[in-house]
């Protein structure tokens, strides 16, 4: 959770911004510290280390993205910080054990408009039984 401080406001400024350089040394750049201090300090304020902070951001960033839009996964990444899709689907798989298209298949708001390129004749088609 953000708190009042120079950490709290980082943590605000990067949940707006998932797509800016959230390295420590640019983060430690923009609160005034040294890299190494900065970390120290996020950690203890966050409960989490910078990385892990930004990348949860950056998932639920591109959670919602998935659910709510039918943006192309290149662009969702893009705009989520990601970089690429492969970088997407890394943390996906690592994080929430499922890859971005079956999230968007799973979780999409509207069932009845699929995400481009996705068919909606193979979301669950199971043969009849004999």
């Amino acid at each position: 959770s953000t708190g009042e401080g120079a950490i709290g406001r980082l943590q605000a400024w990067i949940l707006a911004h998932p797509a800016a350089d959230l390295r420590v040394p640019a983060l430690a750049a923009k609160a005034a510290m040294s890299p190494r201090h900065f970390a120290r300090r996020f950690q203890q304020e966050a409960g989490l280390t910078p990385a892990a902070f930004v990348e949860q951001v950056r998932l639920e960033a591109a959670r919602r993205q998935l659910s709510e839009t039918p943006a192309p996964l290149a662009l969702v990444a893009a705009t989520c910080g990601f970089g690429d899709v492969e970088r997407l689907r890394r943390a996906f798989r690592r994080r929430l054990g499922v890859n971005p298209h079956d999230y968007r298949a799973r979780f999409h708001l509207n069932p009845t408009d699929p995400a481009p390129g996705r068919q909606s004749h193979d979301a669950h088609h199971r043969p009849a039984a004999v």
